[in-house]
């Protein structure tokens, strides 16, 4: 998919864990995971809204578009 979850970044730069993320947005856990492994095929805007409060950060922090082809590393 070409577009990038980042969430993991973010929770890396605001040293916290996934569930106190989770907690604070209002979403389970599992959920939140399948959004942060890129699985997700939607999010709502009131879900990216809460997580870029919760994050102090914008919704590009968080997700990013990348080309079909692009490789990691």
């Amino acid at each position: 998919m070409p577009i990038t979850v980042d969430i993991d970044v973010m929770l890396a730069k605001r040293k916290m864990s996934v569930g106190e993320l989770a907690d604070r947005v209002g979403i389970t856990p599992a959920n939140l995971a399948v959004l942060k492994n890129g699985r997700a095929k939607a999010v709502r805007f009131t879900t990216l809204a809460a997580l870029c409060e919760v994050l102090e950060c914008q919704p590009g922090d968080l997700l990013r578009w990348e080309t079909e082809d692009a490789t990691d590393g």
